[in-house]
């Protein structure tokens, strides 16, 4: 199965967000993002009834105080499989 997008995601403070070219997307909990993000995509016909797609989501490490990058590399990276 192939990677279907990729995004950035990071969080500011109050919300988890997830960004790429095409979308942004925020919510207060990772399961709220998760759910809104399968809600487009299936929405829009990206996943299509009976496919599956990943979508890759990479942690953006700037967004993390600088005295704890260097522990951090692989912070908070994720890869999210969507069934439509």
């Amino acid at each position: 199965m192939d990677v279907t997008m990729d995004f950035v995601i990071y969080h500011d403070g109050k919300n988890w967000c997830l960004t790429n070219d095409r979308l942004t997307l925020s919510g207060p909990t990772i399961a709220s993002l998760d759910a809104e993000l399968i809600r487009i995509m299936r929405e829009d016909g990206t996943v299509k009834t009976g496919e599956r797609k990943k979508v890759r989501m990479l942690f953006d490490n700037s967004t993390l105080p600088p005295v704890i990058r260097q522990y951090a590399q692989h912070y908070f990276n994720r890869v999210l499989e969507i069934e439509g």
